[in-house]
């Protein structure tokens, strides 16, 4: 057991496969195809492997659209928070060459907002990852269209829905990347009909009646899966990479895929 969680788990995504109904999802777009990656901690040792072979995986997939919840750097342990930063070009780089027709798009996450956000949100920006900050998109297919918002980091206090949500049509669907998935709780109370989320790791490391290894705030209720809270869905994704220890055990690194129907 410590053998695979230390050497192959960490390191062998697995494809989760979600159908998500939703009641303003526009019939045109009906079958339209999301990848989730989140969490991505980029070091050279360790979360490479992961981040690349679910690249090549995703790629096979085909989605239409992917989106990254954010966490694509990590804050040291020790020294200066804004060293973390370094490995935004990297990581970017890797990212690149992830592939989808309607666009690669990415938010910030705890760990980049607490290091350099301005750099991290540039090394994407440079390799062409779209970063939404507290904006929406429309994406449009076939006479259909949804929105696909944004916010910043909701644990350094960046998040802003109200600014985030301003140009969206009334009663058009919206989704939304918010790194923390326990943010749910507060938007629901608003008109987003899917909320998509990291954070988590999923708990990283879970064993029988031992707590889990990782739950940070914003991320103790909502921990992994699919979640309804009111007329909000919110899908956790447990990411790629790891925090602290690089192990994960009965916790894969997860590519979601989700199929969004009009329900």
């Amino acid at each position: 057991m410590a053998v695979d969680g230390f050497l192959l788990e960490p390191v062998r995504p697995r494809v989760v496969r979600q159908e998500i109904p939703l009641r303003r999802w526009p019939p045109p777009l009906d079958g339209f195809t999301i990848a989730v990656l989140s969490d991505f901690h980029y070091d050279p040792i360790f979360s490479v492997h992961p981040i690349r072979a679910a690249i090549d995986m995703v790629n096979e997939l085909r989605p239409d659209l992917v989106v990254l919840t954010g966490d694509f750097v990590s804050e040291p342990w020790f020294g200066p928070a804004a060293r973390g930063a370094r490995q935004a070009e990297p990581c970017a780089q890797l990212l690149r060459k992830l592939e989808a027709p309607h666009g690669l798009w990415a938010i910030m996450g705890n760990h980049d907002a607490s290091t350099d956000p301005r750099r991290v949100t540039g090394a994407l920006l440079d390799v062409g990852i779209q970063v939404l900050l507290n904006q929406s998109v429309p994406i449009e297919r076939n006479g259909g269209r949804f929105w696909l918002g944004g916010v910043n980091d909701a644990a350094e206090a960046m998040a802003d829905l109200a600014g985030t949500l301003h140009n969206v049509p009334s009663g058009e669907a919206t989704v939304l990347l918010a790194h923390e998935p326990d943010y749910a709780d507060f938007v629901a109370r608003h008109p987003v009909d899917l909320q998509l989320s990291g954070h988590s790791h999923g708990g990283q490391v879970r064993l029988p009646f031992v707590p889990m290894f990782y739950l940070p705030e914003l991320a103790k209720k909502y921990i992994w899966g699919l979640y309804k809270i009111r007329e909000l869905t919110l899908y956790t994704n447990p990411g790629l990479g790891t925090v602290g220890i690089p192990v994960r055990l009965n916790c894969p690194p997860e590519i979601t895929v989700l199929t969004m129907r009009h329900s």
